[in-house]
């Protein structure tokens, strides 16, 4: 009875066979540092100081110009059309790199979860990087930042280029994010779900198993990580600047996930995290009309069955399943048809939905056709009183 009651005890405790959770907290703070030119703390040996302050001084000029034309002016715009109360929670399916926007359009969000065909990548190459290695990584961040920072859109193939190379190009964009937005990091983990929807931090055994196997191919049209899987899904914590490490703080995780029926629609673990998070508020933008797609059902219905509020530009969701689903939608801008080539009913519906827009100042992710600005607001409609 002893040697069972023995086993058993153990065979409940596998995590602490397993070690502590890994932190790449001094690495994030680091990339912090050098990448995003968050503060001008001293740089190690080894971290060439006139390579660094050469990317800083070009990085923060964009910086400035995005918070001058675009903080400025987009996130009171889009906060005077939100209804009081809404959740703190938010969920950003395609998001890329996208954090800056999605703490624009949600500055008071405490939660943020992006998800899209990018790995979040490995920090700890960092630390024996060369100068000459140092120089083209920075030009490469500065090169692929650049239409986050400068049109509030980040294309494909500079997304993709992130996925390589010394410096990690996704927790790269959200450093950055956080440095624009007066945020520190307080710490970098690196997380799996579990099949009950919760998560586990990467430890030391995993990150054993992983280390030879490298991140998956999300899609067959993508560019093929050169780190580990084990670096896939960040969670990254941060504080505003002298600000309350547990009032002022925000928690973003990023998933390394295709959001198709075939991937996201049989991941259970996954669709156990998102469910975890409802009530929500949303927002896509760029996100190539998926949405619109069949074959995006499951995310499509996630969204509908457990947000309250959506910022989209025309990737969002079309009418014929946010009218259902018992949602209004608001637009602004002008709309004559999709960027790209996209279903011709939803089409025909948006531009029915766009002929009494209100006017927009400022770009939100994708022009249309005709190169003009546009936004949607997707918002619950209020119960009906008897």
């Amino acid at each position: 009875m002893l040697t069972l009651s023995l086993l058993a005890l153990l065979a409940q405790t596998p995590a602490a066979a397993a070690g502590p959770d890994l932190d790449f907290t001094e690495e994030a703070k680091l990339l912090y540092r050098v990448v995003a030119c968050g503060n001008d703390a001293a740089l190690p040996a080894g971290i060439d100081q006139k390579i660094v302050d050469e990317h800083c001084k070009e990085l923060n000029r964009r910086v400035a110009k995005y918070r001058e034309t675009w903080v400025k002016e987009a996130s009171p715009f889009i906060q005077g059309l939100k209804p009081a109360g809404l959740p703190t929670t938010v969920v950003y399916p395609f998001g890329g790199g996208d954090l800056i926007s999605a703490i624009t359009t949600y500055p008071e969000a405490k939660e943020i979860t992006t998800m899209s065909l990018e790995h979040a990548g490995d920090p700890r190459r960092i630390k024996g990087i060369t100068a000459k290695q140092l120089k083209a990584s920075l030009a490469l961040i500065r090169s692929t930042s650049s239409g986050l920072l400068t049109a509030n859109d980040s294309k494909t193939e500079n997304l993709m280029k992130g996925q390589r190379g010394e410096i990690p190009g996704q927790l790269s964009f959200f450093l950055i994010a956080l440095a624009v937005h007066g945020y520190e990091p307080i710490s970098l983990k690196y997380v799996k779900t579990n099949p009950d929807g919760s998560i586990r931090y990467l430890n030391q055994t995993e990150l054993e198993a992983l280390e030879k196997k490298e991140a998956k191919l999300l899609n067959k049209v993508w560019v093929a990580p050169d780190f580990s899987e084990a670096f896939d899904n960040l969670e990254l914590i941060a504080v505003k600047k002298g600000g309350d490490p547990v009032k002022d703080r925000i928690v973003h995780r990023h998933f390394a996930q295709n959001l198709d029926d075939d991937h996201f629609g049989k991941d259970e673990g996954m669709k156990g995290y998102l469910k975890a998070r409802t009530p929500i508020c949303a927002m896509t933008k760029a996100a190539s009309y998926l949405l619109w797609r069949d074959n995006f059902s499951t995310i499509r219905t996630y969204l509908l069955d457990n947000m309250q509020f959506m910022v989209s530009d025309s990737t969002g969701i079309p009418p014929k399943f946010a009218t259902k689903a018992g949602f209004t939608q608001e637009t602004y801008g002008k709309f004559a048809e999709s960027f790209l080539s996209a279903n011709p009913e939803h089409n025909k519906d948006f531009i029915k939905l766009w002929k009494d827009a209100k006017p927009l100042a400022f770009r939100y992710g994708y022009l249309d056709k005709n190169l003009s600005k546009h936004m949607l607001i997707t918002k619950k409609a209020p119960a009906a009183t008897k």
